[in-house]
C-alpha cells in the first residue's frame, strides 16, 4: 500500500541515500530514490545532490507528472523511469537507481546477467537479471522498456546507466540493489576463471516454484487487485 509521509520515512530516505554513497554505488550526483505515497504522490531525492549530502531539505514531494508539491529543489531527470515502474507495478512502493560498478560495467560491455547460476539469487531475483537496451533520456522507448521489464523482474540493468531495483519499501529496494551488485561481481570473477556453470533447468524450475510460493514473483494483476 502507498505509504504515509512521516518523519520516519523521510529519515529512511536520507539513510539509504547515504548508504548508496558509502557503498561506492554512486558518485557526483548519480543515483536517486523514490517512494510511493498516498494520494498519487512520490517522495523523491532532489537532483544535483551528492547522495552523501542528502538531508531532509533535499527531499521533494511530487505528483506523478513530476510537479513539485513540497520542497524547493528540482526533481531528478530520470523520474519518468520511476513513474513508468509505478504505473506498471501497482505493488511497488519504492524504486532505487544507482551505478554499482560491477553491474554498471556489465551493462556498458553487453555482458549478460540473464543466467541462473546461484540458487539464492534465483529465489530472490528470478532466473536472471535483464538489461534494458540503451535509450536516450526522456524517450518513450526508454519508459516503455523499463515498464515492460518491471512487470516480470524486480531488478534490471540499464545499458549505460547502472541498475534499477524495486521493492515494497526502501529497505527491500536497497537490498535487491546490494544483491545485484554482489551477483555481478561474483559472475565477473567466475568468468575470469572459466565458463560459468548454470543450474540445470529442473533445478531452476524448483527454485522458481519456491519463489512463487514465497510471494517473490512479480504479479502486476494480483497487485492491482490487492490495491
Amino acid at each position: 500500500m502507498p505509504q504515509i509521509l512521516t518523519p520516519r520515512l523521510r529519515s529512511q530516505m536520507v539513510l539509504y541515500s547515504r548508504k548508496l554513497h558509502q557503498m561506492g554505488w554512486v558518485a557526483n550526483h548519480d543515483g536517486n530514490l523514490s517512494v510511493r505515497l498516498q494520494g498519487e504522490r512520490l517522495l523523491i531525492t532532489a537532483t544535483s545532490f551528492s547522495k552523501a549530502d542528502i538531508d531532509d531539505a533535499a527531499l521533494l514531494v511530487v505528483d506523478m507528472s513530476g510537479k513539485v508539491l513540497e520542497g524547493r529543489r528540482k526533481p531528478f531527470s530520470e523520474l519518468e523511469l520511476h513513474v513508468a515502474i509505478y504505473n506498471a507495478r501497482p505493488g511497488v512502493e519504492a524504486v532505487c537507481h544507482a551505478h554499482p560498478p560491477y553491474a554498471t560495467a556489465m551493462g556498458l560491455s553487453g555482458c549478460s546477467l540473464m543466467l541462473a547460476a546461484m540458487p539464492e539469487v534465483v529465489v530472490s531475483l528470478g532466473a536472471g537479471i535483464p538489461t534494458a537496451p540503451l535509450s536516450m533520456p526522456k524517450t518513450p522507448e526508454g519508459r516503455e522498456r523499463v515498464g515492460e521489464l518491471a512487470c516480470k523482474h524486480n531488478a534490471m540493468l540499464l545499458a549505460g546507466n547502472g541498475a534499477l531495483t524495486v521493492g515494497d519499501g526502501l529497505s527491500m529496494a536497497y537490498l535487491r540493489m546490494e544483491l545485484v551488485e554482489h551477483y555481478a561481481k561474483i559472475v565477473t570473477l567466475a568468468r575470469q576463471m572459466g565458463p560459468v556453470r548454470e543450474l540445470a533447468p529442473e533445478q531452476v524450475d524448483k527454485l522458481l516454484e519456491a519463489r512463487r510460493k514465497g510471494g517473490l514473483e512479480p504479479n502486476p494483476e494480483a497487485e492491482r487487485k490487492a490495491r
